[in-house]
């Protein structure tokens, strides 16, 4: 009976023993799991020069969460705020909400390169220089505005969360929650009230920019802040603009890249004297009044268009373009960007860059109708990608052994149901203060700047508010801001469409007869 008992005893301990190593080995399991902190801030003080003048200010580097409608935490986005400590009261100092786009792009772009304190050290025209990490930006809007740089989900450091079951939700339940340009705008939105209460914002001017896919999710914030949120904006900028919703098919399609493929060809000095001799502003409007007046109109003829007719469209498409005739033609008129990128600089063995045609590479073959890689994007990660890691952690004290995602896991993106463009039309209908500036760059072959006019040609097209709609054109690319005097003159602009944006106290938000 005794040895029964004994038995007994020791199975016993066994089952508690094995039951310890378990829940021992599972939270050992969790202990060296790399996660991210869900709510968590880390403040640093700073002093910088600006336009010549001394500015103090705040960086609080940190995640917040993402609540679902049971509010449960579904995800953290990792955010870097700059707030100026030398201002008394920020009810009327204007806060800039800032996005970068991908879909999948981090926040990084736009922070480390185009309106914050800090910037990349690259040489004047943006190309990349060691010792890699970041120099002082003189020219940041940080002295008339606060801003914070957001990350969506599976950006930078910002992840999603596991389930309440302790589980990871299955990739359709991700895409319904984040992935996507309505889920996108929902959640950005909601974060974005979060993010306002808890930093005492709500009185400030408030203006949303983004960049690339970035402006599609403003345009679209615009509106859901407005009827969802009830948070009304002074501004939106939206910095080399996909077509937010706004379809452009067809002839209008392949004519816009004409204007695009003049700037390049200019900037490499492909084109006759009598053009290459005129200034770029000078003969971009030419390019462009041919663009509408004639291409579109022939490009629309199809196979009926008649010989004389095509003879001589091919002619001053081929004089605009830097391509041949024969090239042209082979290709029905219609000569996609790819193309362009590949045959340019063909006889030099060079390629062009897609989001910056400036930026040249060098392919396998001479032969083919695109490029074997993008120049211009391996030219900044080169840069960028060093220079971000530095800086957070360093400069920033944000330590976290969570990789720093420069493009993230976010596809298959849903892009079903996109109005983001009609519903900024509306948000700006709806709210008299709301004012829109467009900013592209010339050599930009992804989102080219004339796909950005036409887009604001048909953002409101009663025309009743294009007082309230504006254009900048720069002589770089995607990421104008890259290059010097550019990064100048793109942050003046941000900065005037501030200070003529935000009204004068007691100016009334209404429509006057």
């Amino acid at each position: 009976m005794n040895s029964i008992n004994s038995i007994i005893k020791s199975k016993a301990m066994w089952f508690v023993l094995v039951a310890l190593f378990a829940i021992t080995a599972n939270a050992a399991e969790e202990t060296h799991r790399r996660t991210i902190d869900i709510d968590s801030s880390v403040v640093t003080e700073h002093e910088t020069k600006i336009l010549g003048k001394r500015v103090k200010y705040s960086a609080t580097t940190g995640t917040q969460p993402v609540w679902n409608s049971k509010d449960d935490a579904v995800a953290t986005l990792f955010y870097t705020y700059y707030q100026r400590t030398d201002i008394k009261d920020n009810g009327s100092r204007p806060l800039v909400i800032s996005f970068n786009g991908g879909p999948g792009s981090a926040s990084v772009w736009m922070h480390v390169a185009y309106t914050g304190p800090r910037i990349l050290n690259i040489d004047d025209e943006g190309y990349p220089v060691q010792p890699y990490g970041v120099q002082t930006n003189p020219y940041s809007i940080l002295d008339v505005a606060d801003i914070v740089f957001v990350n969506p989900v599976n950006t930078g450091y910002s992840r999603v969360l596991k389930n309440e079951e302790g589980e990871m939700p299955s990739k359709d339940a991700q895409k319904s929650m984040f992935f996507g340009v309505n889920a996108d705008i929902s959640y950005l939105a909601d974060w974005v009230n979060t993010f306002v209460t808890r930093h005492n914002r709500w009185r400030s001017p408030k203006y949303l920019i983004g960049e690339s896919y970035g402006t599609t999710r403003v345009s679209g914030l615009a509106l859901e802040l407005q009827n969802r949120q009830w948070m009304y904006l002074n501004g939106v900028i939206l910095v080399s603009p996909t077509d937010i919703g706004i379809e452009r098919n067809g002839p209008v399609k392949a004519a816009n890249r004409l204007p695009y493929f003049a700037a390049t060809a200019w900037y490499h000095k492909k084109l006759d004297p009598e053009l290459q001799n005129k200034d770029l502003t000078e003969l971009l409007p030419e390019v462009e009044d041919f663009t509408i007046n004639t291409l579109i109109p022939a490009l629309a003829k199809g196979g009926f268009i008649g010989a004389e007719e095509k003879r001589n469209v091919l002619a001053k498409m081929a004089r605009y373009s830097g391509l041949s005739q024969d090239a042209i033609s082979q290709n029905n008129l219609d000569v996609s960007t790819a193309y362009f990128w590949k045959s340019l600089l063909r006889d030099e063995g060079k390629t062009l860059g897609r989001l910056d045609s400036r930026y040249l590479g060098i392919d396998a073959k001479q032969a083919g109708d695109r490029p074997d890689y993008w120049a211009e994007l391996t030219s900044w990660l080169h840069s960028f990608t060093p220079a971000i890691n530095y800086y957070l952690r360093e400069e920033l004290n944000y330590k976290t052994d969570t990789k720093y995602n420069m493009f993230g896991d976010v596809h298959p993106w849903d892009r079903s149901g996109n109005k983001s463009g009609e519903n900024l039309r509306l948000a700006m209908a709806q709210n008299p203060y709301l004012n829109v500036m467009i900013q592209a760059g010339y050599y930009d072959g992804a989102t080219n700047y004339f796909d950005a006019k036409y887009t604001m040609w048909q953002l409101d097209q009663s025309g009743i508010m294009q007082d309230r709609l504006s254009f900048k054109g720069y002589r770089s690319g995607h990421m104008m801001y890259l290059r010097r005097d550019d990064l100048k003159q793109s942050n003046q602009d941000l900065r005037e469409f501030i200070k003529n944006s935000t009204p004068k106290k007691g100016e009334p938000a209404m429509y006057r007869r």
